[in-house]
């Protein structure tokens, strides 16, 4: 586990669908304990587990333990400033999501015929 505490940045993610606690344990170079911890203090975490018990955590669940290792072991956050920063982080896009779909939808459609039919109405009205 040595090798992945020196690596400069983050570890490069096998293209697996599913991985074992041991894989991700060494992976992120913690131990399968702090693994189970960090789950039981996350709610978004919630590996899969198989018909004999054992975790198995998809891409996405290895790519949040490393955020979460970041902001706990790099930017030294504790267990709830860093679950707060993680629920916040999930709401921007959601809100960024909404607002460009609301944008799409006022403008759609091409202004330019309704504002055409408008003037010409108006223009009707001055004859």
């Amino acid at each position: 586990m040595t090798d992945v505490a020196l690596q400069s940045g983050p570890p490069e993610i096998p293209d697996k669908l599913y991985f074992k606690i041991g894989e991700v344990s060494e992976l992120l170079g913690v131990e399968p304990y702090v693994l189970r911890y960090w789950e039981s203090e996350f709610p978004s975490l919630s590996p899969k587990k198989s018909g004999t018990g054992h975790r198995l955590y998809r891409r996405k669940d290895v790519e949040l333990l490393l955020r979460i290792k970041h902001l706990l072991y790099e930017r030294r956050f504790t267990i709830e400033g860093a679950r707060q920063w993680l629920q916040t982080e999930t709401r921007k896009p959601q809100a960024a999501r909404a607002s460009r779909r609301a944008q799409q939808e006022l403008f759609s459609q091409d202004p330019l015929p309704e504002i055409r039919r408008e003037l010409v109405e108006i223009l009707e009205l001055l004859r």
